[in-house]
């Protein structure tokens, strides 16, 4: 299976995005720049009602459909604008019933969907982990969730502090709405649990400039009045996401990433993947002592594993050299420091391999003055 990741000239790039692409993906639109499919153009220039691009959009949708097998009664969207319109655009699509929403605190970016909420109604905190810095997801319990609210709000992955929901919350009649940006396609989803799920495509999707919406049809067509056109999902929906020109390059990247997961086996096999990476990695890191992994265990994320030394001098010098050592990108969030190794999809095994020979001879090089 290594000959499908990697390639001799390139480095291990640990970013949390936009992140480590799959190079039979790259080498695919490398080799479709000039000429897609005998049209004589690249996708990026051709117009986006034509029949060559029609068919691009209409086949991303059905692998994405058959990858996570999503129901017939969901409308999949291909926007623009990142997750973070999208902390905007739930609640002026959906908060208009009883104009109250709950949502689950659990990192950075589900702090700022609530903050971006409150804008437009009665939105409350149902649960929250920040008084423990984030290291655990919150237990949410039911009675916590108001019973006539619009819809209830979660991160699924929490890409900053390394966590997961490791389950997906009950939430009654109240649909669940999931922000999956650094997540999606990394496991299989029962997407009938949730009313929505959005996700940025810069982590496993692909490129940067496309959001994808996964939403139910009863939860369509209710935007406040004050909605953007530009936000609203009926609009999105029912113009197949080309009310305007939409991102079409990262719509065919996209396209080619699903076609690459679906070849390798679909979602099972991605998940099994991507959990023995992990494994590999917090293996070493819970029998060692000189590295700290800070994330309570059952809260721990498969795709984002942070670690400290605990001395940022000592962090900092283990991040330029692992860069010098062709594994970029591991310094941590600047809200929080220390080292982040993010383990897409498109991680190889042998990248993390590779990360653990480096945490080892870090460590045997630079002993803690404390022993």
């Amino acid at each position: 299976m290594g000959n499908w990741f990697t390639h001799m000239d390139r480095i291990y790039n640990f970013s949390a995005g936009p992140s480590m692409m799959p190079v039979p993906v790259l080498r695919k639109a490398a080799s479709e720049m000039l000429n897609y499919n005998k049209s004589g153009m690249s996708v990026m220039e051709m117009s986006h009602r034509s029949k060559v691009y029609e068919e691009i959009i209409e086949a991303a949708e059905a692998t994405l459909r058959r990858l996570m097998n999503i129901p017939d009664n969901y409308k999949v969207l291909f926007l623009q604008g990142g997750a973070s319109t999208q902390f905007a655009a739930v609640p002026l699509n959906l908060l208009t019933g009883s104009g109250r929403a709950d949502y689950l605190i659990s990192g950075q970016f589900s702090k700022k969907a609530y903050t971006e909420a409150q804008k437009y109604g009665d939105v409350a905190i149902a649960a929250s982990s920040a008084g423990a810095n984030f290291s655990f997801v919150p237990k949410l319990d039911k009675s916590a969730i108001r019973p006539d609210a619009d819809y209830v709000h979660i991160c699924f992955n929490n890409t900053i502090y390394g966590t997961k929901f490791p389950y997906i919350p009950d939430t009654g009649n109240v649909p669940l709405v999931a922000d999956m940006s650094s997540c999606i396609l990394s496991e299989p989803v029962d997407v009938s649990r949730f009313g929505l799920i959005y996700a940025g495509a810069q982590k496993n999707i692909g490129q940067a400039g496309l959001t994808i919406v996964i939403v139910r049809e009863d939860l369509i067509g209710r935007a406040k009045p004050i909605c953007p056109t530009m936000l609203d999902y009926k609009i999105m929906a029912d113009n197949g996401s080309m009310y305007n020109t939409p991102p079409c390059y990262a719509i065919y990247i996209a396209k080619l990433v699903f076609e690459w997961i679906e070849k390798l086996g679909g979602l099972e096999v991605m998940k099994k993947m991507n959990a023995e990476k992990a494994a590999l990695l917090y293996d070493y890191l819970d029998n060692q002592d000189y590295y700290t992994a800070p994330v309570e265990p059952e809260s721990r994320s498969m795709m984002n594993v942070t670690f400290i030394t605990g001395n940022k001098e000592l962090d900092a010098k283990f991040v330029s050299e692992a860069t010098a050592a062709g594994l970029a990108n591991l310094k941590g969030h600047r809200s929080v420091g220390g080292m982040r190794a993010s383990i897409y999809n498109a991680m190889p095994r042998e990248g993390v391999e590779a990360l653990i020979a480096f945490m080892k001879k870090f460590a045997e090089e630079n002993p803690k003055e404390n022993g």
